[in-house]
């Protein structure tokens, strides 16, 4: 009975001190990367965040018409109070190594950015974190890109 009781109380101790060190690890039925998640899963809003940045942007991603990918829109809030939102278009997949690969483009011909992320297995499919390229002067910076949820209209 000892014996039985001693063998809980570890089990429990086990328990309490794998839940840290389990961090970064699928959740039972969540994809453990961007491989085992469906395209359809990317679809709708998503907020983005850049390091060094104050402000999220807004992503919308939708199917893309012409191949197994996404396409969208990312809205930035204006740099100066007087300037207007900013708005690119987006385009990717999520290529063969689970790497969400996304191209920027602000005026639908050239790129402008790229976005290179994986998914944080611990989110369900619902966070990714990488880098973006800015294309005119090959800085980068690191991203997370969070799944929002999507509002009801009346």
């Amino acid at each position: 009975m000892k014996a039985a009781a001693a063998l809980l109380s570890l089990a429990a101790l086990c328990s309490a001190c794998a839940g840290p060190a389990a961090q970064g690890t699928a959740q039972p039925g969540c994809p453990a990367t961007a491989r085992d998640l469906p395209i359809e899963a990317l679809y709708g809003p998503w907020k983005a965040r850049f390091d060094g940045l104050p402000d999220a942007a807004s992503v919308v991603l939708d199917k893309h018409p012409e191949y197994a990918g996404v396409r969208g829109t990312i809205t930035r809030a204006p740099a100066a109070p007087s300037a207007g939102a900013s708005v690119a278009q987006l385009a990717g997949d999520v290529d063969d190594e689970g790497v969400l690969a996304i191209d920027e483009s602000l005026d639908g011909r050239s790129i402008s950015g790229v976005w290179s992320g994986t998914l944080q297995p611990d989110s369900c499919g619902r966070e990714f974190r990488g880098t973006w390229r800015n294309a005119a002067d090959d800085s980068t910076h690191p991203f997370t890109l969070k799944k929002t949820e999507r509002t009801a209209h009346p």
